[in-house]
């Protein structure tokens, strides 16, 4: 790949529109969930797996219940939100903690970490 290639493809990357979203780590075994909200849900997907694989822990919130039962854990998208082309980053962050937010209030009686 030569530099125009490779500048392309870095311009191209920064350009794609994010997709981001509210998701749940939930235990399967005590019903807990812990509730976040990522910019980009695919890495935090990947995050998740790859700390599954490898038996490490994805949040320090979870470690103690990690440690014990790591694969009774389940990653839950719960709202997706795709970035609009006129949205800069911070509106989208924006966007995406006020998502947060009503998720918090709707799991509100739910047994959180």
């Amino acid at each position: 790949m030569d530099q125009q290639q490779r500048r392309a493809a870095a311009a191209a990357y920064k350009a794609r529109r994010q997709q981001g979203g509210v998701y749940q780590i939930r235990n399967t075994q005590t019903g807990r969930i812990l509730l976040r909200a990522a910019c980009d849900l695919r890495g935090s997907r990947n995050r998740f797996a790859f700390a599954q694989m490898t038996g490490s822990c994805v949040d320090y919130a979870l470690q103690h219940d990690w440690a014990k039962n790591g694969s009774d854990f389940v990653f839950e998208v719960l709202e997706e939100l795709q970035q609009k082309e006129t949205q800069t980053d911070a509106e989208f962050r924006a966007d995406i903690d006020t998502l947060l937010a009503l998720w918090q209030e709707k799991l509100a009686g739910v047994p959180q970490y």
